[in-house]
């Protein structure tokens, strides 16, 4: 028995069709051999009706706040109704479907309402279904409590039932399906030329997600990845063959980078050292318990540079007034990574790329460099101007 997960996000359910474009997809599958079993995302994006942000639209921030668990089990809601919508769909062509909740599919996850970490799952009924050559629809995205409560798995939570579904179930392969190719190897909003990577492995994809690109959850690369796994994401409205992403990349390529990706709204930090106040040998673990997040730290004897999410800035001032802080702000700052297992090992690359951003008059606020990804802190403003002159000069030559 072959099975495949399936993913099919927001955009991919919204209309009738591109819910027939699904069930095609859902057909080729079966067509090849495989048992699909299916997870979907909430239909359409906010405003339309049945998305998740518009039934959190329907209560008071009072209740979201005293009241996790109620606000688990409306937006549960919208995954639901997708799964019921699609196993219509699949009833016209023939084809038997059962939609589940994330419950009854058998994920069980711990009480933390709104961001639940998934204990285990129960796959046997799964298992049932699919060996009576039924169709799973499960909703994504939930779970269900050891006290028999309905849980969320925070964003992109749905790529993530996706994933753990897959290891559980020991799948030949798990396919996310959106609106987009695949991954590319920049934004194709900011550079015109980026193009598809047809494939990548596990660990620079994990940074691909976790700086900034919204293909994939981190989250659902991680899982894979831990059950060695292959992800396919793909295109729901075309038959682009899409990204493959594995442990190991056949024939892999010289390139030294294999793509750019960038997050915005960072705020660079100074904090200079006053040694009459001794605060500031505990300030990281303040700002840590205070759920401030940071990044790109750099610690030297007279100072600490770090970025923060511009989301927390006033939570920080307060914590920086409490403790008699010295420092100052650069805001509007976007962090641009430079992703490529090829850098590993390879002299001069950060040099190259201070030089393009400087010949392009781009200052550079802050850097910094693992095995895999180097990352640039820039002014907002110039994020796209460097990100193309960095894809030209690194990648320009691969299409």
């Amino acid at each position: 028995m072959k099975i495949v997960i399936q993913k099919f996000g927001g955009t991919s359910v919204s209309t009738h069709e591109r819910r027939e474009q699904v069930v095609n997809k859902i057909l080729k599958a079966k067509d090849k051999g495989f048992c699909p079993v299916v997870v979907v995302s909430a239909m359409g994006r906010k405003g339309q009706p049945y998305a998740t942000d518009t039934l959190l639209s329907l209560i008071k921030e009072d209740f979201k706040l005293k009241n996790p668990l109620g606000v688990d089990l409306l937006m549960s809601c919208g995954e639901i109704i997708s799964t019921i919508v699609l196993a219509d769909e699949l009833l016209r062509k023939g084809l038997k479907a059962v939609p589940l909740t994330g419950g009854q599919a058998g994920i069980i996850t711990d009480d933390n309402y709104n961001n639940a970490s998934i204990l285990k799952v129960k796959k046997e009924r799964l298992l049932n279904l699919v060996n009576q050559g039924k169709i799973p629809i499960v909703a994504g995205f939930q779970g269900i409590s050891e006290n028999g409560y309905v849980t969320t798995l925070g964003r992109g939570g749905s790529d993530v039932t996706a994933s753990i579904l897959g290891v559980a179930l020991n799948s030949e392969v798990i396919e996310i399906y959106t609106d987009v190719d695949g991954i590319m190897t920049a934004d194709p909003g900011i550079v015109s030329e980026a193009f598809l990577i047809e494939q990548i492995s596990y660990n620079e994809v994990f940074q691909f997600a976790d700086q900034g690109a919204k293909v994939i959850h981190p989250r659902a690369v991680k899982i894979a990845m831990s059950g060695n796994i292959p992800l396919v994401v793909k295109n729901t409205l075309n038959n682009c063959k899409g990204t493959i992403i594995t442990n190991s990349v056949i024939g892999e390529s010289d390139e030294i980078i294999n793509g750019i990706t960038s997050m915005d709204n960072r705020v660079q930090v100074t904090v200079n050292y006053d040694e009459s106040n001794k605060i500031y040998n505990t300030l990281l673990e303040k700002l840590a318990n205070n759920s401030i997040s940071i990044d790109l730290i750099n610690v030297f004897p007279s100072k600490q540079i770090f970025t923060i999410d511009s989301k927390d800035i006033d939570k920080f001032k307060v914590i920086a007034k409490n403790l008699e802080l010295v420092y100052s702000l650069i805001e509007n700052c976007s962090k641009i990574a430079l992703i490529g297992s090829g850098m590993r090992g390879i002299p001069g690359v950060m040099a190259r790329i201070l030089k393009i951003l400087h010949e392009e008059g781009i200052e550079v606020l802050q850097t910094a460099d693992s095995h895999t990804t180097i990352w640039c802190l820039v002014k907002s403003s110039e994020m796209g101007k460097a990100i193309n002159a960095l894809h030209k000069e690194f990648l320009s030559h691969v299409k």
